[in-house]
Parts: structure tokens; C-alpha cells; sequence
């Protein structure tokens, strides 16, 4: 299949689209000043309208420069100076066969790992679940893109995104982001098993195997079978077939592979998106969960906390401005409250919403 390298289409803008979540009652997106929810329905931007592959492939790109996956990235001739992720998208053209004038069955992924073949691609695909298979125009696709917005927040690496910093933080978010891109921040590679490359990410590498030559080992990465002759995937422990594709994380050592539906994030067990993972405590976490891990976030701005004074309250944290009623946005430190959920609210809207 062609494999093609970035979208083109514009970012929507979010206002206007009805609330999937409100069933039609919801007239809009109307932008909260500083909770990543509607103002009007108190759902989420990404239950209104997703972000566009342009703005999803600019903040992959921002995410992963920087680090060693830079390769994955491109800088685009006439932009802002920015990195744009080099997103891989295959194109399967397949005859329908007829009697009538030949014509053709195309199906497009909007995402598929770099580097590979086309059966190794598409053994790839069959191998996770066709609910999730990011085809385009199914819900695969907008599985795959409410993913990225739920496991690669923004603003847990942009600052200029959050509302939250104090004079004097934005400097100890920027130290959080450059440390994790250099100690956790990797991206899977697909390869059969014991045939990882052990190359820089983001290098187009032949996974051709020849029936009679094991491939020649690069920078010792390729791994004998284990004792036994089988191949165990991380995950579930069961044996990984000889001829399936799976996925290494580099950050893990290539003696362990897993298969590509048991690449989950060790928190949310969901898949993790475009194989971008964070390696900590011997496990693969997803970008929300790996920063959380780390420092506190806030349930009313969703941002990561880098202040040490801040409200608790039944195992969730605030910044202390954030700490408010969802409705009447009254302060709620030192004031009785109700907490529904992720919902805080003061007794007398409390009280209201009862009625």
C-alpha cells in the first residue's frame, strides 16, 4: 500500500456541535474560561467535536521532538518553524470482481506503524480489534483520535495551554516535559518476533526475513528464542507465534515483546495510542497516566499541579484557585461541599440540583 505522511484537512473549531453525550439537548460547544469542559453541558470538548489530524499531527510533532523519535517528525516547508508528526497512513486497494467494468474496493488507516511491509502491516491490523482498527470514517478512527486527546493531553506538554501555572511554575514544567521525553517518552516498534532492529526510532527498516538466513543482529538487539523455543508476550504471558507481528518498546530492552492488543497502558489497561508509551517501574504507561505518576492533577482543569500547596479532597486534587463550585463557581476552601464523582458543587446548588 502507499504510505502517505500527514493530513491536510482544517481544524473545526468545536462551537456549534451538539453534545453526543446530551443526546441533541445540548445546543453547543461553549468554552469554560478555564475547566476542559462545555460551560454549558459540563461535558467534555472531545464529547462536542475531536481535534483535526492537522492539530493532532502538530502536537505529536511537538511532543516528540526533542527527543530521540525526531525522526518521526518533519519540520513543514513555509510554517511556524514547528514539527509535524510523519504519520504513516495506508491505503489497501482491493478489485471487486464482477462481470461488469472492474473497479476497486479502497480502504484507508489513518494511522499504521512506519517502516514495515504490507503483510506485516496488515497481519499488524488484524491482530487488534476491529472495533479499534483506526480505518477511516468508522468508529476505529474515532476511537483512535479520542485517544489521543484522552492519553496525550496538550497541555501536559505546552505550557502556553495551561491555565493553572503560578508565576514561577512554568519553568519547573518545562524541566517535567524535557526530563520526560529524555527517561520515559518512547514509541513501539512492530517487528516479528526476535527481529527487532535496535535502530534509532523513526528509520524505515526492512523486516524481510529470508527463509534460510537469520537476519544479521543490529546493536545486539536481535534476541535468541528463549529456553523452550517460544516467545512470551509481557501482557498475558501466552506464547507469541513465530510468524506475528509484535511490538517492542525500546525503553523495555528488546527481550520483551507483546502482542499489539496486549500494548496497554499499565493504569487504564486502553491501548496506547500510535504506540507512544512512557517506561516507568518496569511497566508502559499511557502520556495522562505516566504524568500523574508523577505530580497531582487537578479535577477541575484536568492540568497537571506544580504547586506544593494545593486541595485534596476523597483522593483528588485542585489547585487551590480551582477548587470551586462546577455551577455557581463560588470558592470552595474552608466552605462545606458535595463531591459527585469529579463534581464539586456548594451545598446550595447541591441542594438545587436535588429538586
Amino acid at each position: 500500500p502507499a504510505l502517505f505522511q500527514m493530513s491536510v484537512s482544517q481544524p473545526p473549531s468545536g462551537r456549534g456541535v451538539p453534545c453526543l453525550r446530551c443526546r441533541g439537548t445540548c445546543t453547543g460547544f461553549e468554552p469554560h474560561s478555564w475547566r476542559k469542559i462545555c460551560k454549558s453541558c459540563k461535558c467534555s470538548q472531545e464529547d462536542h467535536s475531536l481535534s483535526s489530524d492537522v492539530e493532532d499531527d502538530r502536537k505529536i510533532g511537538r511532543l516528540l521532538s526533542d527527543s530521540k523519535y525526531a525522526t518521526l517528525t518533519a519540520r513543514v516547508k513555509g510554517g511556524d518553524g514547528v514539527r509535524i508528526y510523519k504519520r504513516n497512513r495506508m491505503i489497501i486497494t482491493n478489485p471487486i470482481v464482477s462481470r461488469k467494468d472492474p473497479t476497486f474496493d479502497t480502504i484507508t488507516y489513518e494511522w499504521a506503524p512506519p517502516g514495515l511491509t504490507q503483510k506485516l502491516a496488515m497481519q499488524y491490523m488484524e491482530l487488534i480489534p476491529k472495533e479499534m482498527q483506526p480505518v477511516a470514517g468508522t468508529d476505529g478512527a474515532c476511537y483512535r483520535r479520542r485517544q489521543l486527546m484522552r492519553q496525550l493531553p496538550l497541555y501536559d506538554q505546552d505550557p502556553a495551554q495551561c491555565r493553572g501555572l503560578a508565576d514561577g511554575e512554568q519553568q519547573l514544567m518545562e524541566d517535567f516535559v524535557k526530563k520526560y521525553k529524555a527517561e520515559a517518552l518512547g514509541v513501539g516498534e512492530v517487528a516479528l518476533p526476535g527481529q527487532a532492529s535496535g535502530k534509532e526510532e523513526g528509520k524505515a527498516q526492512d523486516k524481510s526475513i529470508a527463509a534460510d538466513k537469520p537476519p544479521e543482529a543490529t546493536n545486539g538487539a536481535l534476541e535468541r528464542p528463549p529456553a523452550g523455543g517460544h516467545y512470551r508476550c509481557e501482557t498475558c504471558k501466552q506464547a507469541v507465534p513465530g510468524d506475528c507481528p509484535v511490538v517492542y518498546a525500546d525503553r523495555a530492552g528488546y527481550s520483551r515483546q507483546w502482542h499489539p492488543a496486549c500494548f496497554v497502558c499499565c493504569r487504564c489497561a486502553e491501548p496506547l495510542v500510535d504506540l507512544i508509551y512512557f517506561w516507568r517501574s518496569g511497566a508502559a504507561w499511557c502520556g495522562r497516566h505516566y504524568c500523574e505518576s508523577l505530580r497531582p492533577r487537578c479535577a477541575g482543569c484536568d492540568e497537571i499541579i506544580f504547586s506544593e500547596d494545593y486541595q485534596q479532597a476523597e483522593g483528588l486534587a485542585w489547585h487551590k484557585k480551582h477548587f470551586a463550585c462546577q455551577e455557581c463557581e463560588t470558592l470552595l476552601t474552608g466552605k462545606p461541599f458535595t463531591l459527585d464523582n469529579t463534581s464539586l458543587l456548594c451545598t446550595t446548588c447541591s441542594k438545587s440540583k436535588r429538586l
